[in-house]
């Protein structure tokens, strides 16, 4: 699909410089864009590259511009938007290429299996090799891929999908407008076991659920354990990235963050709003405030009460934690100097 500078500027209400007629049917970074393609610039390090360019159109934040970075795109073939946010507008258009890339499905193929009384709504999609189980419910316009595994008693809410080979066991639920990425498996037993008098680990069944709220996004090959009792909750709004594990009664909180190879112990209360980094650990059955933010490979063996950036292993302010690593450089001179003083 072919987009206009001109029709993208009345799209997102921008000011537009330079070439008016030029036309763009790719995106791009900035380094790498061509004639054809549109790129964005949010931040002051990537200006320089706006002159040299070969960006068919440039998104630029307007409390970037200046005089001299528009006289650049003067008779040139590039055209420039001004607008509020342009990481924020370039989600806009992306998500329009989106639609136009993979676009909504509908119809049921063949082979798949669903099973006798469950209602396919006339807009839903069903993969081939796709099973739904006995009394699942599909809502309005979902969209089931390939291999997909739904068991009994699931409720998929409107407008959800489900990429191939996702699992959803056995009386989970799933809400609205959510995204669940190939290989996530929602459902599976939590790890419980108790020892027995022989000391041998004794499996305690786990006859809880799962429930993801609506607006939610699961990342490939993520984990979410059913509950021992009760239910396992990631609340809406929430983000989870690839290869994340949350473990039987854990509750993640409204709009957070969960990147790659997090992983949450039982009975774990995160709030909303927070951030975890890459592969930072949570231990269990602790309770953790609301706006915390955890830097790459935090380890969190404790509760965490107050708001607060934090970082390490355990998790202490990030400030002291950055102040500390400076000393824990120095160690090895401290210690030299010391044996030195030791021996006089």
């Amino acid at each position: 699909m072919e987009f206009s500078a001109q029709q993208i500027a009345l799209l997102l209400g921008g000011k537009l410089y330079g070439n008016t007629s030029a036309k763009v049917s790719d995106v791009a970074p900035i380094e790498q864009s061509q004639s054809h393609q549109l790129s964005f610039v949010t931040e002051e390090k990537y200006l320089p590259f706006i002159a040299t360019s070969k960006a068919g159109v440039i998104l630029v934040t307007s409390s970037l511009l200046n005089e001299h970075i528009i006289s650049s795109v003067q008779n040139t073939s590039t055209a420039l938007i001004a607008v509020e946010n342009a990481r924020g507008a370039m989600a806009q258009l992306l998500q329009l290429v989106a639609k136009t890339i993979n676009p909504t499905r509908q119809g049921i193929e063949q082979p798949s299996f669903i099973s006798e009384g469950v209602q396919v709504p006339e807009d839903a999609y069903i993969g081939a090799f796709a099973y739904i189980g006995k009394n699942v419910r599909l809502g309005k316009g979902v969209q089931i891929y390939p291999q997909v595994y739904i068991g009994d008693n699931v409720v998929i809410g409107d407008n959800t999908i489900l990429y191939a080979g996702s699992k959803v066991y056995y009386n989970c639920q799933v809400g609205a407008n959510c995204i669940i990425h190939s290989g996530v498996v929602i459902g599976a037993d939590g790890f419980g076991f108790e020892p027995d008098s022989k000391g041998l680990n004794q499996k305690i069944p786990q006859i809880g659920n799962v429930v993801i709220e609506d607006d939610v996004e699961i990342g490939a090959n993520t984990t979410i354990d059913r509950a021992m009792m009760g239910t396992t909750i990631v609340r809406s709004n929430a983000k989870l990235d690839n290869l994340v594990q949350v473990a039987h009664n854990v509750e993640v909180g409204q709009s957070t963050f969960m990147c790659a190879q997090v992983g949450v112990a039982g009975s774990t209360k995160i709030g909303h709003h927070c951030i975890l980094a890459g592969q930072v650990g949570v231990a269990g059955h602790i309770e953790i405030a609301d706006q915390c933010v955890f830097g790459a490979q935090t380890g969190v063996a404790g509760s965490v009460k107050k708001p607060g950036i934090y970082q390490g292993s355990p998790a202490i302010d990030a400030s002291v934690w950055r102040r500390a690593i400076v000393g824990f450089k120095q160690l090895p001179d401290i210690l030299k100097r010391i044996n030195q003083l030791e021996k006089k």
